[in-house]
């Protein structure tokens, strides 16, 4: 029987600007949006701020109305980006089979480990979170057990640093009465579709007939399912050979309202750059490009073309820009602006490309370069200077 653990940090965004600046320990803290902007949202808030009431999602308005001293910080990606790398780094001493999930939280198989090192699992992720603590000055919760997704389960169950184990012969008696959205794959709408049928728990939603699951959620479910009713088949992927991801995508919400060819532009050219650095940091060139546009009264357009396999942010751009031209009529104001690079294949796997393309990733990787060196704001179009954008505050998927 497998050991897996999954580390998840606490308050990630928040503690890594608690921990890397000094100033900070004892406040109330938050990583938020502009408050001046549509973003002006809490994202993420340290232990301090939790414990006065202080919740994601609020707009920073209603924060500061519970909690007056909070300290409210604009994100730094880059920075979070770096300490998730180093954090892989340490998780990498233990096994080499080990499988992130967004920035803050990995997978860890230690089944092999543990033989060599006489260790327990319970023991080698008590290891991790002191070492984490010493070694990042933020704190990681836990969980050990015979699967992913109990895994996952166990490190959610008990916060913050906290180890949580899920054994075989018990995780029905630790699990089943748990909310069903307790669990990766039930969103909202689907909670809401199972309450409609008086399923509200994990134990309930086990119980369920599987034709029935694949009926409302595709052979998707049914693997949730298996899984949830004890099987360990999924494995933890090698770090080294993670399977690539299906598509890379930045979006943003405009600061204002936006209609004509040039303001689009504008915030493609942005969204372009950071969609470009992730290509390039990846190590993967997109051959189909998708623009998604959102008009103020909530209407969605989009529209996907493919092309031959760039991670220039130049080419992105004209792409997107061709795909805009070919679809929407700038006849309606925008409000929220998504691009996204999927058909991915791995640079040294692509086909040749023309010499406009290499001229252009040279520059890519060019920029790329000093902005690793200099910060994510070294370099950046002049036409984005007095961009329709909050540089700080965009989504990626």
């Amino acid at each position: 029987m497998r050991t897996i653990l999954h580390s998840d940090v606490n308050n990630f965004f928040a503690s890594v600007e608690c921990a890397t600046r000094p100033e900070l320990v004892g406040k109330a803290v938050a990583v938020t949006g502009n408050p001046e902007k549509r973003t002006g949202i809490i994202l993420a808030k340290n232990e301090i701020a939790k414990k006065a009431g202080v919740k994601t999602g609020q707009t920073i308005y209603e924060a500061l109305q519970i909690c007056p001293e909070l300290v409210c910080l604009a994100p730094h990606y880059s920075k979070y980006e770096e300490i998730s790398k180093r954090l892989h780094q340490v998780y990498l001493e233990y096994s080499d089979l080990v499988e992130p999930l967004g920035l803050d939280e990995c997978w860890i198989d230690v089944t092999s480990t543990q033989k060599i090192l006489y260790k327990s699992g319970e023991q080698i992720a008590n290891e991790l979170r002191a070492r984490i603590k010493k070694e990042f000055g933020f704190t990681v919760s836990v969980g050990v057990s015979f699967s992913k997704i109990f895994a996952k389960l166990g490190s959610d169950l008990k916060k913050p640093d906290a180890t949580t184990i899920i054994a075989k012969d018990k995780f029905k008696e630790i699990t089943y009465h748990l909310p069903l959205d307790s669990i990766v794959g039930i969103g909202k709408r689907l909670e809401k579709k199972f309450r409609l049928i008086n399923v509200h728990t994990i134990g309930e939603f086990c119980a369920l007939d599987k034709e029935f699951i694949r009926s409302l959620m595709g052979i998707t479910g049914v693997r949730l399912l298996d899984n949830l009713r004890g099987s360990e088949e999924e494995p933890v992927q090698n770090y080294f050979t993670l399977t690539p991801p299906k598509s890379i995508g930045n979006g943003t919400t405009t600061i204002k309202d936006i209609k004509s060819r040039a303001e689009i532009e504008k915030v493609l050219s942005f969204l372009a750059e950071k969609v470009s650095k992730r290509l390039i940091s990846g190590g993967f060139a997109a051959k189909t490009i998708s623009v998604t546009l959102k008009s103020s009264t909530l209407e969605k357009f989009r529209k996907s073309q493919t092309f031959n396999p760039t991670f220039a942010s130049d080419v992105l751009l004209s792409h997107a820009m061709e795909i805009v031209d070919s679809f929407f009529a700038y006849n309606c104001s925008l409000r929220a602006l998504r691009l996204r690079a999927s058909n991915l294949e791995r640079v040294d796997k692509a086909r040749q490309l023309s010499f406009f393309d290499q001229k252009e990733e040279k520059k890519a990787i060019g920029i790329q370069k000093i902005t690793q060196k200099y910060g994510s704001d070294a370099i950046y179009r002049a036409s984005e200077a007095e961009s329709f954008i909050n540089r700080k505050n965009h989504t990626e998927e």
